[in-house]
């Protein structure tokens, strides 16, 4: 276990934003840093094997950060112990507060090749990568996981054998594999795993994930299930202002909302200047702040059909006069 502060000096329970693909990017953790932060942000998930590959440059991408988006965990995946190792070694000398390695992604392509979610699996492998990233890190930094309940069904052993590799920090999703995210989240089954740890004896933090939609619930669901953390995933897609206490995102106005959208292009037009981003990727986040409101949906399609981050600024300079007028208490479901 690491000898260092990054975890310890956290609240209790404390609020983690979760790794997402093409979402938790420096921009948006920036954003959301300037809204209300968690008490720790993930980057999205970073292929080690990649990383140690001609294909490197084109990776890096996804491990930029700013002070601003602090404390940061970087979050690894793939196959090869040794690229764990050589890259688990560099994350501890770059101003991470920790390294996760990714064993539950349920995407049916990385399973397919033997990574994620199939090293619930794949014991032997995983057991070599979590010693080659511990490795790596040297104590310098945390090392943890974040995981599932089971592959094909709930497994207590996975999570018994994981606990014997004195990790830093285990985050649970309280779906297995085979769930996807067909059915609620098991915050039960999360428990378990909990008072697993705690007949074990093991230090290791345990952190709760799925379904979570406001700290308020967040925070409820740790304490009743005796948990360290609780992460958040989708639902910071319904509010940027999640992690605040008494948020104003429901009173927000539309043209407040646009602005705030507005902002996020801005940003993401001065970090991707070379066009590392590409702007598709921007309109997963459009029914963040443009919905709610007559006209909402026309809007939405509008500003997805933009092809550059000046067109997507020109065209909300152009709306945002539209909706000024607009009341959040005139909003309604669009």
């Amino acid at each position: 276990m690491a000898d260092t502060q990054a975890f310890s000096d956290l609240p209790r329970p404390f609020s983690v934003l979760a790794p997402m693909d093409d979402v938790t990017d420096t921009v948006f953790r920036q954003i959301i840093a300037d809204t209300a932060p968690p008490d720790l942000f993930f980057t999205e998930f970073v292929n080690v094997d990649g990383l140690m590959s001609p294909g490197r440059p084109k990776l890096l991408k996804r491990l930029q950060f700013t002070d601003k988006e602090t404390p940061l965990i970087a979050q690894i995946w793939g196959k090869n112990p040794d690229n764990f190792e050589a890259v688990a070694r560099e994350l501890a000398e770059q101003g991470y507060a920790g390294i996760d390695i990714n064993m539950g992604c349920p995407d049916k392509n990385v399973v397919r090749n033997g990574t994620c979610s199939a090293l619930i699996n794949d014991r032997p492998l995983a057991e070599a990568i979590i010693k080659a990233t511990q490795k790596g890190a040297a104590g310098r930094i945390p090392v943890s996981v974040k995981t599932r309940l089971g592959f094909g069904s709930v497994d207590y052993t996975w999570h018994e054998f994981l606990l014997g590799f004195d990790l830093d920090m285990l985050t649970i999703h309280g779906r297995t594999r085979a769930q996807m995210s067909k059915v609620p989240a098991d915050w039960d089954a999360i428990q378990h795993v909990r008072e697993l740890r705690d007949q074990l004896n093991a230090r290791t933090l345990l952190v709760g994930n799925g379904d979570v939609m406001s700290a308020e619930q967040g925070r409820e669901l740790a304490e009743k299930h005796g948990l360290d953390g609780y992460m958040v995933g989708r639902g910071i897609f319904h509010d940027p202002y999640l992690f605040a206490e008494n948020g104003p995102w429901e009173t927000m106005t539309p043209t407040a909302r646009l602005q705030l959208y507005r902002k996020q292009v801005q940003l993401f037009a001065e970090t991707w200047k070379e066009g590392e981003r590409a702007i598709p990727t921007l309109n997963k986040f459009c029914k963040i702040y443009v919905n709610g409101f007559d006209g909402a949906k026309e809007m939405r399609e509008e500003l997805m059909d933009a092809r550059s981050t000046d067109e997507l600024l020109t065209i909300l300079d152009w709306l945002l006069p539209q909706v000024e007028n607009v009341t959040a208490h005139s909003m309604q479901t669009s």
